[in-house]
């Protein structure tokens, strides 16, 4: 999913400020070249199309939805697929002074697979160009078929750091580095957690982008986890 949403319904300006209305709806709609989630590609490194609606309301309560189509790259033709991401998310956010912050839940569906939904609690601040958040798995659908050795159980843990600079000619560039720490170790104690890191630079809803983490393993189109990615994307907002 994109970053969290009531951190960037702030930036907007369409939670809290004197200035606000009683409620503002906001839709996006984008491609990508490459459907990248915390460090990971969700489309085999393949494109996407996605789109989201949001609510906001002056009070500082917001809900939204959000669609993408991805592909887990799975091997077995008669296995479910994953090809639709659909996001239901709600909370709250407001400013005091400079700082903003933000509760919410967000529930990942995958309406063409089963077992494969999960929920989380997501806390969020922000002070000028900085933002923090960490996010926790509450509830899942995945099915720990192998003892243990499942991600996206329960009791996941991320969170990340990232910035937002406006540089000249209205270009603004964006830097996160997350960490994603599973509950359960791997197969045979194989190591899931992992580390990543983002870099982009954009302007007026496009962006170039560079993705890297520090996770083992191939992906079903063969290239390793840990290769540099670079993105290309366009958002449009109204």
């Amino acid at each position: 999913m994109r970053r969290h949403v009531s951190i960037s319904l702030l930036a907007a300006g369409l939670l809290g400020g004197a200035a606000a209305q009683a409620a503002e709806v906001a839709g996006n709609v984008g491609v990508t070249s490459n459907y990248i989630w915390r460090g990971v590609t969700q489309t085999d490194d393949g494109a996407a199309i996605q789109g989201g609606l949001d609510y906001a309301h002056e009070s500082g309560l917001y809900a939204g939805t959000w669609l993408s189509n991805v592909d887990f790259g799975s091997p077995d033709p008669n296995a479910d697929r994953n090809e639709i991401e659909l996001d239901l998310y709600g909370g709250y956010g407001g400013e005091v002074g400079e700082l903003g912050y933000d509760v919410g839940l967000i529930y990942y569906a995958y309406p063409l697979a089963d077992d494969a939904d999960f929920l989380e609690l997501a806390l969020a601040g922000s002070y000028r160009m900085l933002t923090a958040g960490v996010s926790y798995t509450i509830s899942s659908d995945v099915e720990d078929t192998n003892a243990g050795a499942e991600a996206f159980i329960e009791d996941d843990l991320y969170y990340y750091v990232s910035a937002e600079f406006a540089l000249p000619q209205d270009f603004g560039l964006s830097a996160t580095v997350g960490q994603y720490a599973f509950e359960d170790d791997g197969v045979a104690g194989a190591e899931l957690d992992y580390t990543h890191y983002r870099l982009g630079i954009g302007k007026a809803g496009f962006e170039l982008a560079y993705e890297q983490n520090d996770l083992d393993g191939v992906s079903a189109s063969g290239k390793d986890f840990d290769d540099p990615r670079f993105v290309v994307s366009y958002t449009k907002e109204f």
